[in-house]
């Protein structure tokens, strides 16, 4: 045993208090803690442990600077005790520095290697670093400590399990269940443990032995799960090819009948490939619906797999006649979502041609006449509503072709008939998006609100569709009406609550603005939340082994390894590095001006906003100190820090920042680590690393991009840039270096694999855009080698350009936007005339006309819209009053 350092000794009465006080932290009595720690360092006053649990206490009290300072003190004075050492991996761990906690914690098992708070600590930091080595040695020494806790078995075995040593894993379940005795009926630990014990199984290949341990406990009444133990049944007796195996699936399917991978379960036990053989699955879906008739999934499913030529053979119908009855069961009862349940049929173009002339027969059969006796009249039994939502469908269908002056003739039609439906303006407002008039479809969303005020979902439409018209007061008062009142300002409750779809939604509308330094403040906030979503998962570390929810516990881990390819994440970190990219371009965007201009307006809100909210700050003040006062002083606050005040709410100090591209970089980092297949990701990752003149990265990122489809526009133009780089390179290989390993020639070596240097840019461009004339994307991106990289003569680059307005050609109104960008960044004189052709292309939109046009129209359209609104609420009051 190693000697106590005479530092650490106390006196007996001290030492006697110091016990006293560990108690009193333990059952949080913080006021008495504080008392007796006081005590303490009266006559001790360099104490290092006493020192430390004293500034642990104030920090749960909710003083946390003033008890870091003193934990960090307390270190000084006692290196070698593990108190000091835990206290500090707490406060560390609470500061969410997570590293440097576990440090701490190994720091503290060198002078106490078997203190289980300390060891369980570390296990959660060990597990949330993912460094599963560590944490399958750590767990064994939690297991040697106390077998008889059946927590620190299965928390083994999960250990093995995440270290991807699932042998071990097992045979540590099996020893476990050895131990049991007398376990009741229906334990639901361990149910989730025997289950648990079946996945390991399942994934090593020991079906069998699954099978009999299933079969065991299933009567055993062991298995709570009623749904796990016929899936397991189902998949194990498949994976044996036992014959009970098709009637497993069968209880399944009869179980829940809307699930689909319990029908695709079934057909591949029977050894039936739908793409190879649509008949026979189409004739077990047939069987299915005759005694399921009730159920869905098989009729929808029919539809997915029988071919759009077939014709049918007796037993089965053809794909028209499947098609058909499931379209008029759908409009008949009136199903709002029909379109986007069968609209990834329309991948076949034989198939969206059959639904549409099935749609519109149906829309003609039931075409009410202005004449009831004609013949051609609908029929008396057939559903008034049938004909509404026939048109419904139809103005989705022909919306989604392009079709936009179709769609909305269609929707006439419908208010015609039924002038209160929500879904008809929801629905003109997104054909309206579509056709790229973000005003007018701001206008008809929030006519949609207007037939109830009350809905949740209206109100959020409207306040989304506000945002894309650059409307953003509007949109935030829409939002507050479902915001917490007390909040500084809707916008920040609405981040508070990590409302992913609002930030971005502000965030794209302020980028749109030129409002750079506000757009990247809400790109950051997403960031941000992502890593509070890595932050929550720590706590489950803990909780999920203590309750047994092992098999969500393994689902959460692996969600959250990959949590970071939600689309939303995506979005921002590709918005927010380019911000950070075109501020490295060019540093006069750092300045608010350059990217904002306010009007007097605007300037007299920003004054009046700054003095609402200094006027908040000084009540928030007072109602801090009040609470202070007033509050319990045994409260415990917490080790984690109170968020800390925004000191840029505006993002001008994010976006003046001094390192750019390496805050791009660190932002696209977990998208790299993921290898997401997404082009547009890549492309980032290439254009922040060849600025930073990290030149392996650059051109892994290109081939990276180059593998998910290597004739991309995205693509195409960074492999010119990275020729048209290399090209400046100068620096050869020098004597402490040699070409295997100098990031200059590996980098030109990869690149003339990709395009070899005897290929001349101004060639390469004009083939690629031979082979993609017809792809509007393609000619854009030639247009932007041409006029970025070649420096090409404006004329040759309007050339180019207005290719994507010919009619042969399929433009949409993005590209467009972009190649009218590029125009005006050229300095054009022919800006104005590809402005006309577009609109000429795309007659509905408004988003081709000048920020003055468009800001007019706006105004008007917005200001009819509330003069309407006043009127009709008029009008409403007189009625109500009226005798």
């Amino acid at each position: 045993m190693s000697k106590v350092p005479p530092k650490r000794v106390l006196p007996s009465k001290e030492a006697s208090l110091f016990k006293e006080l560990l108690t009193l932290y333990e059952t949080r009595q913080l006021k008495k803690g504080l008392k007796t720690s006081d005590q303490i360092l009266k006559k001790v006053p360099e104490h290092g442990e006493t020192l430390c649990m004293k500034g642990l206490i104030l920090t749960h009290m909710g003083r946390r600077d003033e008890g870091i300072e003193l934990v960090k003190k307390g270190v000084r004075f006692d290196l070698t005790s593990h108190i000091v050492w835990h206290v500090f991996g707490l406060i560390q761990k609470g500061e969410k520095n997570y590293e440097e906690a576990l440090k701490s914690y190994t720091q503290a098992l060198k002078f106490d290697k078997e203190n289980l708070n300390i060891l369980r600590d570390a296990a959660q930091l060990q597990t949330h670093l993912r460094l599963y080595d560590a944490l399958v040695e750590t767990r064994h020494k939690l297991l040697k400590m106390r077998p008889m806790l059946r927590q620190n078995w299965v928390a083994l075995a999960v250990a093995y399990h995440l270290n991807g040593n699932l042998p071990e894993a097992k045979k540590v379940l099996e020893n476990y269940e050895t131990t049991l005795k007398n376990v009741p009926d229906y334990d639901v630990e361990h149910s989730e443990t025997l289950i648990y014990h079946l996945r390991v199984l399942e994934d090593l290949g020991d079906w069998s032995e699954a099978l009999a341990i299933l079969d065991t406990s299933a009567k055993e009444r062991a298995i709570v799960d009623k749904t796990a133990i016929m899936e397991f049944r189902a998949r194990l007796t498949s994976k044996l090819g036992s014959e009970d195996a098709e009637h497993a699936w069968h209880v399944l399917i009869e179980h829940n009948p809307e699930c689909y991978d319990y029908y695709h379960g079934y057909l591949s036990n029977l050894g039936i490939n739908p793409t190879t053989h649509p008949g026979q699955a189409l004739k077990v879906l047939q069987q299915f619906i005759a005694q399921l008739p009730k159920a869905n999934t098989p009729k929808r499913l029919s539809l997915t797999i029988a071919p759009a030529s077939f014709a049918g053979d007796g037993d089965v119908p053809s794909f028209h006649d499947l098609a058909r009855k499931y379209l008029t069961t759908g409009l008949t009862k009136g199903i709002p979502s029909l379109f986007a349940d069968i609209k990834s049929l329309y991948t076949d173009r034989e198939k969206l041609q059959i639904i549409q002339d099935i749609v519109e027969q149906v829309k003609q059969e039931h075409t009410p006449s202005a004449d009831p006796s004609s013949s051609s009249a609908a029929s008396s039994s057939s559903e008034p509503t049938t004909y509404l939502w026939t048109l419904y469908f139809l103005a989705q269908h022909y919306s989604y072709l392009s079709q936009h002056s179709k769609a909305l003739e269609l929707l006439e039609l419908a208010f015609v008939h039924t002038p209160t439906l929500p879904e008809l303006y929801t629905f003109r407002a997104r054909v309206l998006k579509r056709a790229g008039d973000p005003v007018r479809a701001a206008v008809a969303m929030e006519e949609a609100r207007g037939l109830d005020g009350q809905d949740r979902f209206l109100n959020t439409k409207s306040g989304k569709y506000m945002l894309r018209a650059g409307r953003q007061e509007e949109a935030e008062k829409i939002f507050g009406l479902f915001t917490k009142k007390d909040a500084a300002s809707p916008g920040n409750d609405l981040e508070d609550m990590q409302s992913l779809l609002y930030i971005l939604e502000q965030a794209d509308s302020q980028l749109g603005s030129g409002k750079l330094h506000q757009a990247l403040k809400k790109y950051v906030a997403v960031q941000k939340m992502f890593n509070e979503f890595e932050d929550d998962q720590y706590d489950f570390h803990g909780y999920a082994l203590r309750k047994f929810n092992i098999n969500i516990y393994l689902n959460l881990l692996e969600w959250e390894d990959r949590v970071r390819s939600h689309p939303g994440y995506i979005k921002a970190a590709t918005s927010a590095s380019r911000i950070f990219v075109m501020v490295h371009d060019d540093p006069k965007l750092k300045s608010p001006g350059s990217s904002e201009k306010l009007s007097g307006a605007e300037i007299k809100a920003k004054k009046k906003a700054k003095k609402a909210a200094q006027k908040e700050k000084v009540q928030e003040d007072l109602k801090k100190a009040n609470a202070s006062t007033n509050a319990n002083a045994n409260e415990d606050k917490g080790l984690e820090p109170t968020p800390p005040k925004d000191d840029d709410p505006e993002g001008l100090k994010l976006l003046a920042c001094e390192d750019p591209l390496e805050r791009a970089a660190k932002i696209l980092q977990p998208l790299v680590d993921l290898e997401t297949e997404d082009i547009e990701v890549w492309g980032c990752v290439y254009d922040v690393a060849i600025r930073r003149k990290k030149l392996l990265q650059a051109i892994a990122a290109l081939n990276h991009a180059r593998k998910i489809d290597k004739d991309h526009p995205e693509v195409h133009f960074r492999v010119a840039h990275a020729r048209k780089f290399a090209s400046s390179l100068t620096n050869p290989t020098t004597a402490t270096t040699s070409p295997e390993t100098d990031p200059t020639h590996l980098f030109t070596t990869e690149l003339d694999k990709i395009l070899p240097p005897e290929v001349a840019l101004t060639t390469f461009n004009s083939q690629y855009l031979q082979q993609h004339s017809s792809d509007s994307r393609a000619i854009s991106s030639a247009a932007r080698v041409l006029a970025k990289v070649l420096e090409a003569p404006v004329d040759e680059v309007e050339g180019v350009v207005f290719m994507a307005v010919a009619s042969e050609v399929k433009l949409d109104i993005k590209t467009a936007l972009s190649l009218l960008t590029l125009l005006e960044q050229t300095n054009s004189s022919r800006s104005a005339e590809f402005r006309k052709a577009c609109q000429e292309r795309f007659p509905l939109s408004t988003v081709f006309k000048t920020k003055e046009e468009q800001g007019k129209l706006a105004e008007e359209l917005f200001t009819s819209m509330k003069d309407a609104a006043g009127n009709g609420s008029a009008e409403a009051g007189e009625s109500e009053v009226a005798p």
